[in-house]
């Protein structure tokens, strides 16, 4: 069928693949089973969380499969033959199966218990098949979306946050309550899905004036199935959902994430009638006249993109100080925002919050994440197209933003959790759709898989130095009585402050990297102009 063959369905495509591809987020849900039948304390049980954080971002191989498995089918060169994105996708559903199959089949007693080594091995594999999924989808968006790279890349990186949501939707639905049981889930529900989904992920060609209006229908529809699971979530935190209605829900669930498929049917609906209605326009009407606006169009755009990004790789980014002033800022801004979270359970029992309101923190986390993904990329489209302004600008706001929000955590005032959360989990989220946004535009889009995953490594090292060398170092300090627990607002002040401090730094650097892009955002704008001409 010709509809299978556009972007849109392969949008839809990607959307669905990235819906469940997040299972690294959902550690928590199994890791104490996983503690308990290896015989780990608690120790062990981080080191293998550690190798999960570092198989979740440390996605430089995809990203160089990826430019290898593509560098013949860009765009004008066809998407037949051997290669794609979808061998990016078949790789990275292998290594989920093999990675939580093996777990599964450790917690419940198939094979003897592995070695530590070889777990992490198992952990590390299930948890990197997350950055062959992402790369495959988020990159193939950005060309097939070039104008709205922002707002594609915000929808990609959005599902990708509520994905843990999701996910645990189905848990309670399916597993009923099972720990192993759901190892065996995300084992079969994101491979089954992406080789099912993989062959309509395609790059194609075709840019045309309704792309807005159909990427807007898209974040609509983002939107709408966010604020489900935000209302879900809540129900279930604070009353309680019996298990009729949990099938429920999960089947209005499926429903809405079934829209984007008539998003997709609208779009290639609406450009089949634009194709057989006649255009009256004398320009067009004259074949001399189109050629030669075809010609000058062409020899414009590439005196423009002479000025442009040149397709730099990984080697010769890495020689650009914007690219490090680009790894330093999410350093800064993604690694506190992890810690953040990572701790934010900790934070909740030494300010007192009860279980009810900690698991509702833990759980809206992926809602917040998903606003500043899905919003970041939205509003930086947005400002770049109508007002002109660079994207940094937009990152530096948030990390300026993200400072205050660690303060209001610092302050410990009644509530503060709640407020503080919101802000850095938003402001977190942001980083997530305008750093690999700001990747393609400069540094160029051939091996932009490889260059934001290497960026990517950020998250885990800031992680490291904030949670464990930071927060936990002087939690230890201060902490007594019973048990070495802290209790009052004073137990993470002084974290929250130096990391606030940290994240202003990251603010400062982006207010530098703004100054040093912005000649180029100016090329892109004329540029993109020239495209809807």
């Amino acid at each position: 069928m010709e509809i299978l063959r556009t972007k849109w369905v392969a949008m839809a495509a990607s959307i669905w693949i990235q819906c469940t591809s997040g299972a690294s987020y959902t550690f928590g849900i199994y890791s104490a089973v996983l503690k308990s039948t290896q015989s780990y304390d608690q120790s062990t049980l981080d080191t293998v969380s550690v190798f999960k954080d570092i198989g979740a971002n440390a996605g430089v191989f995809s990203g160089l499969l990826y430019t290898y498995v593509t560098s013949n089918r860009r765009r004008g060169r066809g998407n037949g033959g051997n290669g794609g994105p979808w061998m990016v996708l078949a790789i990275g559903a292998i290594q989920c199966f093999a990675g939580y199959f093996l777990m599964w089949a450790s917690v419940t007693g198939m094979i003897r218990k592995p070695p530590v080594p070889l777990m992490c091995l198992f952990m590390f594999l299930a948890a990197q098949s997350q950055t062959f999924f992402n790369t495959a989808n988020v990159v193939s968006a950005v060309e097939n979306f070039a104008d709205y790279g922002g707002t594609a890349v915000g929808i990609m990186k959005g599902f990708l946050g509520l994905s843990g949501a999701i996910l645990i939707q189905l848990y309670e639905t399916l597993c009923g309550g099972d720990p192993a049981s759901f190892i065996l889930l995300l084992a079969v529900t994101p491979t089954l899905l992406s080789l099912l989904a993989m062959p309509l992920v395609r790059i194609y060609e075709t840019s045309t004036a309704d792309d807005k209006k159909h990427l807007n229908g898209l974040s609509a529809v983002s939107l709408v199935i966010a604020a489900y699971l935000m209302i879900v979530i809540i129900l279930k935190n604070t009353f309680g959902l019996s298990s009729v209605a949990n099938v429920v829900t999960l089947v209005c669930l499926i429903l809405l994430l079934a829209l984007p498929i008539l998003i997709a049917t609208r779009a290639h609906r609406d450009r089949m009638e634009k194709t057989v209605l006649p255009d009256k326009s004398p320009l067009i009407s004259s074949p001399k006249a189109a050629e030669t606006s075809v010609s000058q169009s062409s020899e414009d755009d590439s005196q423009i993109e002479a000025g442009l990004s040149e397709n730099l790789n990984l080697l010769q980014a890495m020689k650009s100080l914007s690219f490090w002033l680009l790894f330093l800022a999410m350093i800064c801004g993604m690694g506190s925002g992890l810690s953040t979270i990572n701790n934010i359970r900790q934070i909740g029992e030494s300010l007192r919050y009860s279980s009810v309101e900690i698991n509702s923190l833990v759980s809206l986390w992926s809602i917040w994440n998903f606003l500043g993904r899905f919003g970041a990329g939205y509003a930086s489209d947005a400002m770049l197209h109508k007002k002109g302004w660079p994207r940094p600008l937009l990152m530096a706001a948030t990390l300026g933003t993200m400072t205050i929000g660690h303060l209001i955590i610092a302050s410990g005032f009644q509530g503060n959790l709640y407020v503080g959360s919101v802000i850095v989990g938003v402001c977190y989220g942001s980083q997530w759709s305008l750093m690999p946004t700001i990747t393609s535009e400069l540094f160029g889009v051939r091996h932009m898989g490889t260059i934001f995953n290497t960026i990517s490594i950020a998250s885990p090292i800031g992680s490291y130095i904030f949670s464990v060398r930071l927060i936990g170092y002087i939690y230890d300090k201060t902490a007594s009585g019973e048990g070495n627990k802290c209790f009052g607002s004073h137990c993470f002040r002084l974290s929250f402050v130096i990391m606030a401090s940290v994240a202003f730094f990251g603010f400062l650097v982006a207010i530098v990297l703004l100054f040093r892009t912005k000649t180029l955002y100016r090329q892109i704008l004329v540029k993109r102009r020239l495209h809807r001409r």
